[in-house]
């Protein structure tokens, strides 16, 4: 009876993971409609190709507002593309795999911006922003800030207590690694990585700092053995794939000072009321489109689930220090980002494990499909914020 049962139990199973990863790929498919549809007035694509040592175009000029940029990947690596505003990321597209293309939208104001143009040691381009009737109107436009004074206070606070904890937390890393206590390296980067992730959703707009805490090594010329390449990704590949800490100890070090110079910064730059949601919904897409997906952001430690977690906690703090203003304004969008949170934080909720998240290699194709869909519906859902507390056009 045994031998029958157990292939028609296989079956079963089989079927049910075709079910999930069906119903994972119609949630992503629906998150991902309802975003372009908010964009459907954007200019048309502006395509850049980038070569392995160089963008083309590398200097655009494109009228202020809404327009698309096509990002096609011309060479042997995965790469990324950023618009800067000096030091600060406006918007990005990492891990453009060799051969594809994918397309950032953006929402520009009249100005000088530095474009990036594939590995961190390319030189960059331009991009320059006119001014129209219509960017001039909106500047008129501007609602009041005094409601959002409250809020972006607060969120100044959180940046500063987060960012304390971050320094704690690779303080013992460091200590670990040059006490040359391999197992207790391992132990700490956890939480460290963690308090980094809390933080990453404003973090990623210091585009230079950001790279040097964050980049993965796809991104350096010589890949893991590129003397660039530092920060938690290369302690990570010290600590999980080559199990040694020889010669690593300047790493640390060099993170500890990056990561305390990075709460600095933070607290120095000012945060616009428009840019408190879209750094989240700019995180959460990266979650979404490549991290969830390819595990490729802990790669050595398989570690993901902790940062989706501490990022799904700084979407939530974002939101409760809006929700008073919400209340008032939306309290339908107020009703969709809830759920869509809670719809979140339950998906993760079931990889919990005793020490945390299970390792990420344990999570099947279908489950982070899943994941991914989960957070492209979060992002999706908090994309309505801004035009609720008319902050859309700014």
């Amino acid at each position: 009876m045994s031998d029958i049962q157990t292939p028609r139990a296989l079956r079963w199973a089989l079927a049910g993971s075709v079910v999930l990863m069906i119903a994972a790929g119609g949630l992503f498919w629906y998150a991902s409609n309802m975003a372009a549809a908010k964009r459907q007035h954007n200019h048309d694509e502006i395509v850049v190709n980038i070569h392995p040592h160089s963008c083309e175009p590398n200097a655009l000029t494109v009228p202020a507002g809404r327009a698309s940029f096509r990002i096609v990947n011309r060479s042997e690596r995965a790469v990324e593309w950023e618009i800067l505003d000096g030091v600060l990321v406006v918007e990005e597209r990492e891990n453009i795999a060799p051969g594809l293309s994918q397309v950032i939208n953006a929402n520009l104001q009249p100005g000088d911006y530095a474009i990036t143009c594939g590995l961190l040691s390319n030189p960059r381009g331009t991009l320059h922003v006119t001014p129209t009737a219509a960017s001039d109107a909106a500047a008129k436009a501007k609602p009041s800030m005094v409601a959002f004074v409250g809020p972006l206070s607060e969120f100044r606070v959180y940046l500063a207590v987060q960012g304390s904890a971050l320094i704690k937390a690779a303080t013992a890393l460091n200590q670990a690694v040059a006490g040359g206590d391999l197992a207790q390296a391992q132990a700490l980067y956890l939480p460290a990585r963690a308090a980094y992730q809390r933080l990453a959703p404003a973090a990623q707009r210091l585009a230079e700092l950001d790279n040097h805490i964050n980049a993965r090594a796809d991104y350096f010329e010589k890949r893991e053995q590129d003397p660039a390449f530092v920060g938690f990704h290369r302690l990570e590949y010290a600590l999980f794939q080559q199990r040694k800490l020889d010669d690593v100890a300047p790493i640390a070090q060099r993170l500890l000072a990056d990561v305390t110079e990075l709460k600095q910064q933070l607290l120095a730059q000012s945060l616009p009321p428009e840019q408190l949601v879209s750094i989240i919904v700019r995180n959460l897409d990266s979650l979404a489109e490549v991290r969830a997906a390819s595990g490729e952001e802990e790669r050595y430690s398989h570690s993901d689930l902790n940062g989706f977690a501490a990022n799904a906690q700084t979407a939530r703090k974002v939101v409760d220090l809006l929700r008073p203003m919400l209340s008032k304004s939306s309290a339908e969008v107020l009703a969709n980002v809830d759920q869509a949170l809670t719809d979140f934080d339950n998906q993760l909720n079931a990889f919990k494990s005793a020490d945390g998240y299970v390792s990420y290699n344990a999570v099947t194709a279908a489950q982070r499909q899943q994941i991914a869909a989960q957070a492209k519906a979060l992002a999706t859902a908090l994309d309505g914020i801004d035009p609720a507390l008319g902050l859309s056009d700014l």
